[in-house]
């Protein structure tokens, strides 16, 4: 049977009208006429009774259109789901530090529901190793991470690099010189494994400072505000500490050669995905216009 005879027949049924059938349709009333007569001729029965100017199914008709009612309600889904494939649609997972969920997050996901509403976004704060782990497991669509990834399972986009500084309180250098100060103070840094270690240590091998005694924290957040309590030095960057560089509450000891790779991450077998394609185009985009903002 031709899909189109059954989609004219299915028409005819709901309607019972062979006018509204073909304007429906955009058919001539002549053309749903043979259509109909194909169909019956296929069959072997007719379809259609017509009492006076009223026109009734047969229930060889009655039978048919229970089943184009089926056929036609499943081939809408496959439809609408062939539609969302192109469309962003579902749960978008991302994975990525509290740096990041606080300073550029917001603004983004923000942006990006009010593009896709269809789509809703999780958002998990956790470190760069953490990040990278989900991502390639799949318990989170993307990952936005500071450092480097060697994973080669998934695609790294570089969306920025990051300046570090070298920094303590003012009223900290006013009663020392530098010298004295990474002498005397502990050094404020992350908990091993953040996948900043190689960073890190490259950035002090580059002033020669080997830190004596060390505070070890969770996130780049809590090394700030240990370091704005007077506690000690720190390297954090400048996107982090920018406000509190220029109220004077922190001083820059030494601003690094180095910088650090900002990458978004995700599943090379994933990327073609409509969610995560878009979630990414907008975050390549917005990134450094938001880094930019918040500095100036």
């Amino acid at each position: 049977m031709e899909l189109r005879n059954l989609r004219t027949f299915h028409a005819v049924a709901e309607s019972l009208n062979l006018t509204k059938a073909a304007e429906q349709l955009g058919y001539s009333q002549p053309t749903i006429t043979l259509q109909i007569k194909a169909l019956e001729k296929e069959l072997g029965k007719p379809l259609l009774n017509r009492v006076g100017k009223r026109t009734f199914l047969t229930p060889t008709g009655k039978l048919l259109k229970t089943y184009t009612d089926r056929l036609f309600a499943v081939l809408r889904e496959m439809e609408e789901e062939l539609e969302k494939i192109n469309n962003p649609h579902g749960t978008l997972t991302v994975a990525t530090p509290e740096v990041y969920c606080t300073l550029y997050l917001p603004a983004i996901m923000s942006s990006y529901i009010k593009q896709h509403p269809l789509v809703k976004l999780q958002l998990i704060s956790c470190n760069s190793l953490d990040s990278m782990r989900m991502v390639s497991e799949n318990r989170a669509d993307v990952g936005i991470i500071s450092g480097s990834c060697d994973l080669p399972e998934l695609k790294v986009d570089v969306i920025d690099r990051e300046e570090f500084v070298l920094v303590t309180t003012p009223e900290i250098m006013a009663e020392n010189d530098l010298e004295s100060v990474l002498a005397k103070y502990p050094f404020i840094s992350f908990q091993q494994n953040c996948n900043l270690d190689r960073f890190i240590n490259s950035c002090l091998e580059e002033i020669n400072y080997r830190p004596a005694h060390l505070i070890e924290c969770s996130s780049e957040e809590t090394v700030k505000r240990v370091v704005l309590k007077q506690v000690g030095v720190a390297l954090l960057s400048t996107a982090l500490i920018g406000k509190e560089l220029e109220a004077g509450e922190l001083v820059v000891l030494h601003r690094f050669s180095q910088r650090a790779d900002t990458s978004l991450i995700y599943l090379k077998n994933r990327e073609s995905e409509a969610a995560i394609q878009s979630f990414a185009e907008l975050v390549r985009d917005s990134w450094r216009l938001i880094r930019d903002q918040d500095e100036a």
